[in-house]
């Protein structure tokens, strides 16, 4: 949720959050049902989080670090093996076997990606840019999860324009199908 600071803080944020939820996965037992409310937690939290990397970091990143395209990219097929893997783990209830096994590849593939991010990519568009710039990316970061859809959507253009014109409306809808579902929500 909205954090403040800069882009590369407001990502960590994001980063320790989710982190928190896996931890509260592996601490319950395999077929817990909580397994599954904190799964959806850490989906709702990781879509918003990549819609708004896709909309204004690796846009940010192809500008201004050296090499950026290819960051980028390297980024972008990230999110799409995990929110393949977040689509697939929607459709699984805690009891499933299918569900431990698709939970643990998830929070396997999240973990290497926070570790390049907060290794690799933060330090390089730290150097890149100034104060004033991971600011403003900050910003629009922290607006972009506000409107962001919270179900993974695994064919939806992840590169700007489409990506930013298409996510507002297909957030709005995940919502309300969320509020009317109770996902993500303790009974």
């Amino acid at each position: 949720m909205g954090h403040g600071g800069n882009v590369i803080d407001e990502l960590v944020t994001d980063h320790r959050e989710v982190e928190e939820l896996f931890g509260k996965i592996e601490a319950l037992p395999p077929g817990h049902k909580d397994r599954k409310l904190y799964a959806d937690q850490a989906t709702i939290e990781l879509v918003r989080h990549s819609v708004a990397e896709e909309a204004y970091l690796y846009p940010a990143v192809r500008e201004h670090v050296a090499n950026g395209d290819a960051l980028a990219d390297r980024e972008l097929r990230d999110h799409a093996e995990a929110e393949q893997m977040m689509k697939d783990l929607e459709g699984c209830d805690a009891g499933d076997a299918e569900f431990d096994r698709l939970i643990g590849m998830l929070m396997s593939e999240i973990r290497e990606h926070i570790a390049d991010e907060e290794q690799n990519l933060f330090p390089l568009l730290r150097a890149a840019c100034g104060p004033e710039e991971l600011d403003r990316l900050g910003d629009k970061i922290r607006q972009a999860k506000k409107t962001a859809p919270t179900r993974p959507h695994p064919a939806a253009p992840d590169k700007p324009p489409a990506n930013k014109l298409l996510a507002p409306g297909a957030g709005m809808v995940d919502r309300l199908r969320d509020a009317l579902s109770g996902r993500g929500k303790a009974d």
